[in-house]
């Protein structure tokens, strides 16, 4: 076979070029729907709490219940849940503000398998793209509940931890959850990122460990009790430059 049956003609890849040019093209107008739909919808629930929690707990499971009770505590406590939208903990806690006083709000990203939407959300945003999904759960959080979870969880985890540890947001209450599931991951930040110097120690500050939803309440309004929830106006553009 010669060369020029292996090569591409010019005009071809011109035209493959200008095509895939077009797409991208629409392909960003795509996502800045995403930002701008998800935005109007959830100017009026605030203040939220995030919940991010593992995708395959079964409903009997004791997580479940846990982060069920978390969340129905935070919504007849005045604060709207953002979930993930999808099964597992996410429809617990879904499901616990539901059935609580403030609105349950659910995330959803559209995956080949596992997220399915629950039904337990009073709002219902679809994305396409986890990076445009983050950014909301971001922009309108007071607060971050981690419950056990896998590798989307410990994402959304280690996300937080360094938007807040390098200032691109406001410090807010980053609470984890089931303290024989997280203490020996914090205890592998003190043995190694602390003392090794990959992290200050004061960043362990960042996270706190506990098992009471009713803690997890009085951490959070004791957090804000002296400045109120509302972003001030140098948050208001640390969020603009998120």
């Amino acid at each position: 076979m010669s060369l020029a049956h292996k090569v591409p003609a010019v005009s071809d890849r011109y035209a493959n070029m200008e095509q895939f040019r077009a797409r991208e093209a629409w392909h960003v107008l795509k996502v800045m729907a995403e930002f701008v739909e998800s935005a109007e919808e959830l100017q009026s629930v605030l203040p939220a709490v995030s919940i991010f929690g593992s995708a395959r707990t079964p409903p009997d499971h004791a997580y479940y219940k846990l982060a069920e009770s978390i969340a129905r505590r935070l919504s007849d406590s005045g604060f709207a849940v953002i979930s993930g939208g999808g099964p597992g903990l996410m429809e617990a806690a879904s499901k616990g503000a539901f059935h609580g006083k403030s609105p349950s709000v659910g995330l959803n990203i559209v995956l080949p398998h596992e997220q399915k939407p629950n039904p337990y959300q009073d709002i219902s945003l679809k994305f396409s793209h986890f990076f445009s999904r983050k950014v909301m759960f971001v922009k309108h959080s007071v607060a971050y509940v981690v419950m056990p979870g896998g590798f989307g969880t410990l994402d959304e985890l280690f996300e937080s931890l360094t938007l807040i540890q390098t200032g691109k947001v406001r410090k807010m209450p980053i609470l984890l959850v089931g303290s024989s599931f997280w203490r020996g991951l914090v205890q592998w930040f003190q043995e190694h990122l602390v003392n090794e110097g990959m992290i200050s120690p004061q960043d362990l500050d960042l996270v706190y460990i506990t098992d009471s939803p009713q803690d997890i309440v009085e951490r959070i309004f004791h957090h804000y009790e002296t400045r109120g929830f509302d972003p001030l106006p140098q948050e208001q553009d640390q969020l603009l430059n998120l």
